[in-house]
């Protein structure tokens, strides 16, 4: 744990000065959610451009919406 929280704080302190707690937290969402997303991708969780115009289009039928 004590890992994860020498990470967080250096990449707070590489942050602008004047940056304010909600910009803060936006930041370190945003980077929350992109090591999440290269997990995904390095386990092969991840959809081809394909396969997602087909969700969206079966996801718009079942909601009535086309």
């Amino acid at each position: 744990m004590a890992q994860v929280k020498d990470e967080i704080i250096r990449f707070i302190e590489k942050l602008p000065d004047d940056y304010s707690m909600d910009d803060i937290m936006a930041e370190l969402y945003f980077k929350q959610q992109v090591e999440e997303g290269l997990r995904d991708t390095e386990s092969g969780r991840i959809h081809s451009h394909e396969q997602v115009k087909k969700m969206v289009s079966e996801w718009r039928r079942s909601s009535g919406r086309i």
